[in-house]
């Protein structure tokens, strides 16, 4: 195994202190977790199944999960999208899916539950390490919506692509059309979670809560005012509780109306 120094492993810390590893497979758990020492992983825990990796992963609260894409009684997809769309505090946490079948199918499959690394086997030690240190030192957005929830898929990749961003709109942005793609993101989440709310209500109200905060922030960075008052109504009827689809129907309908804030984004800028 490649013998990191230590300055990288200090910036390793927060996220492989506690890691889970599901995975039936022993040989290959074992491999994983000597590895994930190596690295200065203090606590290990690997579970053979779907249920139980659940299980553990609200009682660990890990910084960094492992799951193997299929199994006797493990089905990685459905791990982490259930992960994903729980009330446990490490859903959000960098999932790395390891498996030996990387068609595009299933590098597809992976990206859209919410994985943000994939693994094939058989692997180096150096194939981990880069997989890990991207999910610790290479920080990427959250998605909070109704059909995905996890980090941003525009940068889902196998850790192995180290040439210039494959989209233009993942090369570096000015304050201006950052903020603008931030924006426009947000209110595609917002018209997605209306339209899907009867699909999955409770994903599709937290999905809603967090664009407001996104376009709060937003709003009040640029100083848009109209900006600040549409997404304080919203605001105001998602804290009357019991929220609904026909309750924030207007106030959802009322942002989505807003024109682009331009000229204020500009001066932000």
């Amino acid at each position: 195994m490649l013998i990191p120094d230590r300055r990288f492993l200090a910036r390793l810390e927060p996220t492989v202190g506690r890691v889970l590893i599901v995975d039936p497979n022993a040989h290959a758990a074992r491999l994983i977790t000597d590895l994930m020492k190596g690295l200065g992983a203090r606590e290990v825990v690997v579970e053979p199944s779907e249920a139980r990796g659940l299980q553990v992963a609200g009682a660990l609260d890990p910084g960094l999960i492992f799951t193997e894409r299929s199994g006797a009684h493990l089905d990685g997809e459905s791990f982490t999208r259930t992960l994903r769309r729980s009330h446990m505090a490490c859903r959000r946490v960098p999932v790395i899916m390891v498996t030996s079948e990387a068609t595009a199918t299933t590098i597809k499959g992976a990206r859209d539950v919410g994985v943000h690394e994939f693994l094939r086997k058989p692997f180096t030690s150096a194939d981990l390490i880069k997989r890990v240190e991207n999910v610790a030192l290479k920080p990427r957005d959250w998605v909070e919506g109704v059909s995905y929830v996890g980090p941003d898929r525009r940068r889902f990749n196998s850790g192995e692509y180290a040439g210039p961003s494959k989209r233009k709109s993942d090369r570096a942005m000015g304050a201006e059309a950052e903020a603008l793609a931030i924006r426009d993101q947000a209110m595609k989440i917002l018209a997605a979670a209306l339209d899907q709310f009867d699909n999955d209500p409770p994903q599709a109200v937290r999905a809603i809560r967090q664009q407001a905060e996104t376009l709060k922030a937003l709003a009040l960075k640029v100083a848009d005012s109209r900006l600040v008052v549409a997404v304080g109504a919203l605001e105001v009827t998602l804290a009357q509780g019991g929220t609904t689809k026909a309750n924030v129907a207007a106030p959802i309908g009322q942002l989505l109306a807003l024109p682009k804030p331009v000229e204020s984004l500009k001066k932000a800028s």
